[in-house]
This record gives structure tokens, sequence and C-alpha cells, in this order.
């Protein structure tokens, strides 16, 4: 008796019907599972928060923080340090001669040959121009505002929106992603050089004068070879 109970429990593990049934109730428990998966909803807090702008263009993590300039907008004697004297040349050059300053500037920031002489007599002509036509120098900020932004892409310096921003916060709900404030950033940096446009250029030529040395500057280092000395033999 206990042999047929044996051999009639083995048919019924080897039967397809049973083994069908298995399978079914296998698939109902997988398909309830990935159904369930499927209702959990993520909270909108959880999810991974992206970054897209830092210092260098890429996209890793958190942004940089943005550095500060040396000197304010409004510093226009400079700041007492190993730079004052310099600071005080800017101060002069960006009362008298404007476009000396600003060639000078985009000298430092490309040093290739002729740039401070294209640069200077396009501001010149531009400077001309605005002063004849319009009574004051109207023209050549639309020139040169653009250095402003590439100091501040060069140096990840903080701008003037997001200055204004970190100060009162009412600006940020308008930023959608990095390439609107980098316009936003750009805008302010025209308006900037619009309205205080002898000021703008004083706080370039500090910032660069303290960052980057001028193309004209032989910063590499000498190598002074000196000749052997006098070698005798040693006699025995």
């Amino acid at each position: 008796m206990a042999g047929e109970d044996s051999r009639e429990a083995q048919k019924e593990e080897s039967s397809p019907l049973l083994q069908g049934k298995e399978n079914d109730s296998k698939i109902c428990s997988k398909g309830d599972v990935k159904a369930k998966a499927a209702s959990v909803v993520v909270p909108p807090h959880a999810a991974v928060e992206e970054y897209g702008w830092t210092a260098d263009g890429s996209v890793i993590g958190e942004p940089i923080r943005r550095n500060q300039w040396n000197s304010g907008l409004f510093t226009c004697l400079g700041r007492n340090d190993e730079f004052c004297s310099s600071d005080l040349e800017v101060c002069l050059l960006g009362s008298v001669a404007p476009c000396v300053l600003y060639g000078t500037n985009a000298e430092r920031l490309g040093s290739a040959p002729g740039t401070f002489s294209n640069h200077c007599l396009t501001y010149l002509g531009l400077y001309f121009v605005g002063n004849s036509l319009f009574g004051w120098n109207c023209l050549a900020p639309w020139f040169s505002y653009s250095s402003r932004s590439a100091i501040r892409r060069k140096f990840n310096l903080e701008g003037s929106f997001e200055a204004m921003n970190r100060s009162c916060g009412c600006c940020g709900s308008c930023i959608e992603d990095e390439m609107q404030r980098e316009h936003l950033e750009m805008t302010c940096d025209f308006v900037t050089h619009v309205l205080c446009h002898t000021c703008a250029l004083c706080q370039e030529g500090r910032e660069l004068r303290r960052k980057v040395l001028h193309p004209g500057f032989n910063a590499q280092s000498t190598v002074v070879v000196m000749p052997p000395r006098e070698q005798t033999m040693a006699r025995k």
C-alpha cells in the first residue's frame, strides 16, 4: 500500500496539468509584484536634482560656488595693498583714456598679436562717433561689455544678477536653467557698461592686473649653466 501511494504521488508531481497550474500561479504572483511596484509613486522631493553649469563648463554634481570680485564697482581708487599703484593707474586711464584701458584689458584676456591695437582703435572710433552724434559715449559699451562677461566666466566670478538674487531672493523663481541664467547675467553686464561704463572698465582692469600677467612680461625662468671646473689628474 505504501508503494502504491508513493507511485501516485510521483504521477501527480509529473503531471503536466499540475505543472501548468503551478507556473500560472508563479506568473500571477510576479505580475502582482510588478503591478505593486508600478503603483508606487516617487515623491517630487525624492527626485534627483540636476545641475548643469560649473566653472569649467562640465556637468558634475553641484555647481562650484562663485568667487567675489577683488574690488567693488565703485571702488575708484582701488584697494590699499601691493597693487595700489596699479589701481591708481587704472583709475587715471579710465578717466582720461578709456580706450587705452579697454585695450590693455583685452590684451590680458587674449594675448594674440594685435589685440591691443584692434580693440583700442575700434573703441576709439565708437567713442568719437557716439560723442559726435549723441553727445555722450553711448556706442562703445555695446562693443566692450563682452569683456566683462569673459572675465566673469574665466575666473568664475559672481554676476550682478546672482548678487541681486542672493541679496533679495526675488529673482530666482524666473530662472529655469543655467543657460537662461547666463543670458540674464550678460544682460546685466551690458546694463552695467551702459550706466557705469568707466567704473566697469576700472573694476575689470583691477581684476585682471591681480590675476593675469601682462603678455609682454617675460615670466619664464632663466636657467644659468655654469662651466665645469678645471680638472687635474692626480699623480701617484
